[in-house]
């Protein structure tokens, strides 16, 4: 119960941000190594899909940020899908009203406040906006759903409220006012947004895309600790099928895309 707590405190963000940078160091240190063990038995985490041996690994957030083995998350190749960036639970899927307002558990956004810019946010009424929750169990590995070309690459917000079911309901409205990295990708059906949103108080968010250019399902980032992954596309240029709604994994087909 006791390390459950410490799990849940490091991973979910229940920390103040002095709390959370020393709760980081030590997960990024070889003394939190011995609990790697029992953080993969309390979140049930499969270790055969990690790349390497669970002994392998340096530290808890080593293991936390592990890469997979090669074919345990198939990206579908049908050249019309749109396949899940990550693992994690699909929470929403809504189409964005005219004046760019959509609701995560009954919070009001707005895609200016989610973009930092109006014009920007006009480019997507009408369109869709899928939020992807990752928890403590799921691979920190952020992918793209669509293959394609970087436009824009920006960072926006200093905060660091809770995105897990507790803070999307409870805080201040932490998908637009977070730490995130805001990338803007240009595709074969249009342009849409890729969004990383932080989760602890300190930055959580790494890049490895090297260049502009990623095929469907490359990877682009990771999470050092728990947080959400948006999506936002323009009308008419893809299909997000209801029936995901919940848990998914990367590589996973979420919707097709519309050619016209």
């Amino acid at each position: 119960m006791i390390k459950s707590r410490l799990y849940q405190t490091l991973f979910e963000l229940n920390a103040t941000p002095v709390i959370a940078k020393r709760l980081r160091a030590f997960a990024e240190s070889s003394a939190s190594r011995a609990f790697i063990p029992s953080f993969a038995k309390t979140y049930q985490i499969n270790v055969d899909e990690a790349a390497e041996p669970i002994e392998a690994y340096p530290s808890l957030h080593a293991f936390f940020t592990r890469h997979l083995k090669d074919g345990v998350r198939p990206i579908d190749a049908n050249p019309n899908s749109v396949v899940s960036p990550c693992d994690g639970k699909l929470s929403i899927v809504a189409d964005i009203t005219d004046d760019s307002r959509f609701e995560v558990k009954g919070q009001s956004y707005t895609l200016a406040e989610l973009l930092g810019s109006q014009q920007e946010a006009r480019r997507y009424a009408g369109g869709t906006v899928c939020v992807l929750y990752l928890s403590p169990r799921d691979y920190h590995r952020v992918h793209v759903p669509l293959a394609g070309r970087v436009l824009s690459h920006y960072e926006l917000g200093d905060r660091s409220a809770p995105v897990n079911d507790i803070g999307l309901t409870k805080t201040v409205r932490p998908l637009s006012r977070n730490y995130r990295r805001v990338t803007r990708f240009e595709t074969a059906v249009g342009v849409y947004e890729h969004i990383m949103v932080g989760a602890l108080n300190v930055n959580t968010i790494e890049w490895t895309l090297e260049g502009d250019r990623a095929g469907k399902g490359d990877e682009v980032g990771y999470f050092s600790f728990g947080s959400t992954v948006i999506l936002c596309f323009e009308k008419g240029r893809v299909t997000i099928d209801p029936a995901k709604i919940g848990p998914v994994r990367l590589g996973e087909v979420i919707g097709t895309m519309q050619n016209g």
